[in-house]
């Protein structure tokens, strides 16, 4: 009895907190970025790694690809991650690096008037992308949860 609330104890330390938002950090930056999937694809990529059911929050949608009904408009694309605790600090580092790694995830511009710094925002930034395309990335707090999110504006998206 003493030893399985020894274990019970240790599942619940902080370490393990620290191993989920190390797993939806890399997750995240594993997958997030790569174009061309499916929601049902990338929680398959993501389960792959970080195991089923996933130990954080999920939300993805690609309206070239699937309806996506509760999409913002002039959003084509979104990825998202949030899981317990602030993890800002470490997520921005990991964001950065990700981005600065060849293929390089385009050059920071303005950001688009589609999004808006709010409450808890660590970070957040209009990235310009090939093709004519924008992203924003963004990493912050809500509700004790640290979120990233990946969202890409489609070509021409200001004239719609």
């Amino acid at each position: 009895m003493i030893r399985s609330l020894i274990i019970s104890c240790l599942l619940a330390s902080p370490g393990t907190a620290g191993t989920v938002a190390s797993t939806a950090i890399d997750s995240f930056n594993a997958i997030c970025f790569k174009a061309g999937q499916t929601a049902a694809e990338a929680r398959m990529r993501m389960e792959a790694r970080a195991g089923s059911p996933l130990p954080f929050d999920l939300t993805f949608w690609d309206k070239t690809l699937q309806p996506a009904p509760d999409a913002p408009p002039k959003i084509e694309r979104r990825c998202e991650v949030a899981f317990d605790g602030d993890h800002t600090g470490t997520a921005i580092a990991a964001l950065r690096k990700q981005m600065a790694t060849p293929p390089v995830f385009g050059f920071a511009i303005d950001l688009p008037d589609t999004h808006a710094e709010a409450s808890g925002t660590a970070l957040i930034e209009g990235r310009e992308l090939l093709r004519g395309r924008v992203a924003v990335v963004h990493v912050g707090t809500r509700d004790g949860q640290t979120f990233m999110a990946v969202d890409r504006l489609p070509r021409g998206w200001e004239g719609g």
